[in-house]
């Protein structure tokens, strides 16, 4: 399958609609508008509700990278499940809370999907292996990417590992300055171009560290780490839906630590398993034994 033809069949949809047929580009249409009423669809049901040639179906199927109308079906389906593609989840002002509630999921979940699929697995072992071995670890953001990098800092010390999230730019600039071979500095920017953050990287890279960027694309950042994690997620313009960048960071964040926890002996998770036991007690008011 080429690249144009990768991804979940909404997307690929949307991304052929310039190159379908005039016919094809009806069909098309009537999928967009409401994916979930086509899948139970049969190619009788479909053609009509298009106002098209069975044929045409078939042949729209195949120009979309499926396997005729059955494999359609089926990819429409995952596709569903996952969410609409990110055109499909415009919010409107009118919108009523359920249309509402769906978009914002629908988006989410979908454009998380995105960012699972582009993922560098192997940059993401090597993060691992450095965080697993590190003395020490310095987790860096501002705004949204700065509460990431708090919410990252909460995690790893559970490990065993010192960790600090300084907030403020001198307070950042200030632990690269401290920083030594053993240290993983982990700096989380979407744009991986804020001026403070590169700075900071730098230091952090002249005292010995090793550099994790958290960014979302091609950026400075990326080629100022020992170890770039690119974490793309869809474009979004629309002033109403949610701040994709930050969640997609976060589930990075938190597919890190999993995976960083799996790597600790059996009785560091036995300190994890009674700390997690008392926190649960302390929640609910009963007494420690």
């Amino acid at each position: 399958m080429s690249v144009a033809m990768a991804g979940p069949v909404l997307e690929r949809i949307s991304r052929s609609l310039e190159q379908l047929r005039r016919s094809e580009r009806k069909v098309a249409d009537v999928v967009l508008a409401d994916p979930r009423r086509v899948v139970p669809m049969t190619l009788a049901e479909l053609a009509e509700l298009a106002e098209v040639s069975q044929p045409t179906i078939v042949r729209f199927a195949n120009a979309i990278g499926c396997d005729g109308f059955h494999d359609f079906r089926i990819q429409l389906a995952q596709s569903v499940a996952l969410g609409v593609p990110a055109t499909q989840s415009v919010i409107e002002a009118q919108d009523d809370t359920a249309t509402t509630v769906g978009k914002i999921f629908d988006f989410s979940i979908t454009s998380l999907d995105h960012v699972r699929r582009h993922l560098d697995l192997d940059a993401i072992a090597r993060a691992v292996d450095t965080l697993a071995s590190c003395s020490h670890i310095v987790f860096i953001g501002l705004g949204a990417s700065g509460i990431v990098a708090m919410d990252a800092e909460q995690k790893f010390p559970l490990f065993g590992v010192p960790c600090s999230a300084p907030i403020d730019t001198h307070q950042q600039f200030l632990a690269a300055s401290t920083s030594r071979p053993g240290t993983a500095f982990v700096a989380i920017s979407n744009t991986g171009r804020t001026v403070s953050i590169l700075d900071t990287v730098r230091v952090a890279r002249e005292r010995g560290a090793t550099v994790i960027g958290i960014t979302g694309g091609p950026s400075p950042l990326a080629e100022l780490s020992n170890i770039a994690l690119v974490v793309e997620s869809l474009d979004n313009t629309d002033v109403y839906t949610p701040t994709i960048s930050r969640l997609a960071q976060l589930v990075v964040v938190d597919t890190l630590a999993t995976m960083v926890l799996l790597r600790r002996e059996e009785s560091a998770l036995e300190d994890i398993r009674t700390m997690k036991s008392r926190l649960s007690r302390m929640r609910s008011g009963m007494p420690r034994s």
